[in-house]
């Protein structure tokens, strides 16, 4: 039987958060490892450290302390410079609120990211349509976000977080601001996706979303539950 290969591996992963002089305690010693090619779920009531977890492992925020090794990299060591281009060539992001760029197309929207990595203008062209044609947006190219509906506008973000092939995307409550139509047509598609080989890591509270994940670790105040 062939050995999972493991793309994250998080050490005893802390973060506190200071106000003044309360220190929140959001994550206590966390360690997990995600494998290569697997839907992995992070679930856990509404402020148990799940959406804090997905931000130190996307390289979205610091933690305080522990590691964590992303494809052989400890990536709590890398400059900010480092940090920002190991997001832009490895990794991509799918958040609750759409985050597209109102005054560009859904093509522009989604060809940015390898315009960004300084791929030639026919290439990213080309794979921003087949992307986008992949999620069902085909004819929908040059419209703008207010022209879409906010599954449409989903379906484009998440084009985006695929366009260059990252090694992990990471989705933070991706359905959380859909109906429940939009919502089955987005984790079709990250199940189809997960099919084709994309390791998944997202985060929800919704026990209907298990039945989706290959695997699923709970966080509850902090802490790691068992999976």
């Amino acid at each position: 039987m062939t050995e999972k290969k493991v793309v994250i591996d998080v050490q005893n992963l802390t973060k506190y958060y200071k106000t003044g002089t309360v220190i929140t305690k959001a994550l206590i010693g966390v360690s997990f490892k995600v494998y290569k090619g697997e839907f992995l779920g992070i679930m856990g009531p509404s402020g148990s450290g799940k959406s804090t977890t997905l931000h130190q492992l996307g390289l979205l925020d610091h933690p305080t302390s522990g590691k964590i090794i992303i494809e052989g990299v400890d990536v709590t060591q890398l400059s900010e410079i480092e940090r920002s281009y190991f997001r832009l060539k490895k990794l991509g992001y799918v958040f609750q609120q759409y985050r597209n760029i109102p005054e560009l197309t859904a093509l522009e929207n989604v060809f940015l990211p390898l315009r960004m990595l300084g791929v030639p203008r026919r290439i990213y062209l080309k794979e921003a349509k087949n992307i986008l044609e992949k999620v069902g947006l085909g004819h929908r190219l040059h419209h703008h976000p207010f022209e879409l509906s906010g599954g449409e506008q989903q379906r484009v973000a998440l084009a985006r977080a695929l366009v260059h092939r990252p090694a992990i995307l990471f989705a933070d409550e991706p359905t959380a601001s859909l109906d429940t139509a939009a919502s089955d047509v987005i984790l079709n598609l990250l199940t189809e996706f997960n099919k084709q080989g994309q390791t998944i890591i997202m985060v929800s509270h919704e026990p209907e979303h298990v039945k989706y994940f290959d695997r699923v670790i709970r966080i509850k105040d902090g802490l790691l539950e068992k999976e």
